[in-house]
């Protein structure tokens, strides 16, 4: 039986594409999205990386964790070749990964990078306080968290992990091979076979409305959310894109995609065919649920558990400016329904303040190229110094 849309006439999805931020993206997309591409993207939601769930089942599911990440680290620091007396499965796997396909274009994607670096700490306020929270919102996707118990293992955890991810891949000319980036890559790719092989086997999982776990529609959406929504919320705070930019953003992130696993043929590579697949996408997603909301609340209490800042009311006032973008970035319903606290009133002009700033330091450092690399310069400062505090105040890492 086909799959077929299960939320196009509810209330959260009519909210979200016509008064809210889908209808933003419809409206910068400039389409109307066609029904009979529904079909030709929902086999996505129970497709999966057979590829990565292989080698799992093959190293860590069937090896000592010591001999499995030995052997994993082996490949991801050197290239494996024919020659290499490894199993089949590893060698495709690594063969896959090593192949630079005919259609990267690295120029291209270290556009998309350089623009990831000049928006400096705006690009960690969206992707916390609009793409990760936003899409707590989306009940479904949202599942493995829950499953794989991501509250119990810590959010300032997550967030090291996710931003130690994103600075890495978006760096300039960070994704050749065996690189630093291309290593965390591989990890990330082979957590998620990790992830969902135990949640199949040890939960009672919904296949019917929830899709294979960690499967490819979600992926695309996940990373859809570091492409395309990740640009319409720098666009809130007054960031401009230029077409150029906004061509590499979709480039950089097609090419991490493909490097993770992700049916190459179904990355979108601008925002019409990104916010295409994006709206029908949320037709089989459900509104927010419980565990949307102790996603959400966890996210915030993270302010107050993270010890970079030292004092009590240096972490409350942190709180209160994430709850501030949230208020700005989100629809309202969302942020009622995550039970996301309004922010005090002092505390409301702050999104304001960090746009008007914005558009000034843009008309400094966007006339030229030699301003526009000194604005590449100090917003990657600024990232990267985000993750050293992340690194320093953080649980070392754990294993399953």
């Amino acid at each position: 039986m086909k799959m077929q849309p299960k939320f196009q006439n509810s209330r959260h999805f009519k909210n979200y594409w016509e008064d809210g931020n889908g209808k933003e993206l419809l409206d910068w997309a400039g389409i109307k999205p066609n029904p009979q591409n529904f079909q030709k993207f929902a086999p996505l939601y129970h497709k999966i990386d057979i590829l990565g769930d292989e080698v799992v089942k093959e190293t860590y599911l069937n090896l000592t964790y010591k001999e499995a990440r030995s052997l994993i680290k082996k490949y991801s620091e050197r290239p494996l070749s024919e020659n290499d007396g490894e199993s089949p499965n590893l060698k495709n796997f690594f063969f896959q990964l090593q192949k630079i396909p005919l259609w990267f274009d690295e120029n291209l994607a270290n556009v998309g990078a350089r623009f990831c670096m000049r928006t400096g700490a705006n690009a960690l306020i969206i992707l916390r306080d609009f793409t990760l929270m936003g899409g707590y919102d989306f009940a479904y996707l949202n599942k493995p968290l829950i499953f794989t118990g991501i509250l119990k293992k810590g959010t300032v955890k997550r967030l090291k992990d996710t931003l130690e991810f994103w600075v890495h891949v978006t760096r300039e000319n960070a994704l050749k091979i065996n690189s630093d980036a291309y290593q965390l890559i591989i990890r990330t790719r082979l957590m998620h076979s990790y992830a969902r092989l135990k949640i199949k086997e040890k939960t009672d999982w919904d296949f019917e409305n929830w899709g294979e776990p960690i499967n490819s529609w979600d992926m695309i959406a996940t990373y859809g959310g570091f492409s395309l929504v990740f640009m319409q919320g720098l666009k809130k705070l007054g960031i401009n894109i230029s077409a150029e930019e906004e061509k590499g953003v979709f480039h950089l992130w097609k090419y991490i995609g493909y490097l993770l696993g992700i049916p190459v043929e179904y990355l979108p590579e601008n925002r019409q065919e990104a916010v295409e697949q994006f709206y029908w996408w949320t037709t089989i997603q459900d509104e927010g649920d419980d565990d949307s909301a102790h996603l959400a609340e966890a996210l915030l209490r993270e302010n107050l558990d993270n010890t970079i800042y030292k004092h009590t009311f240096q972490r409350k006032m942190l709180l209160n400016l994430h709850q501030s973008m949230n208020w700005f970035l989100l629809d309202e319903e969302i942020n009622s329904r995550l039970n996301i606290p309004k922010p005090k009133k002092v505390f409301t002009i702050f999104p304001q303040i960090v746009k008007k700033g914005n558009l000034i330091t843009q008309k400094i450092y966007l006339r030229n190229k030699v301003q526009y690399q000194k604005l590449v310069e100090m917003g990657s400062e600024q990232q990267i110094k985000v993750l050293s505090d992340y690194l320093k105040h953080t649980p070392k890492d754990f294993h399953y």
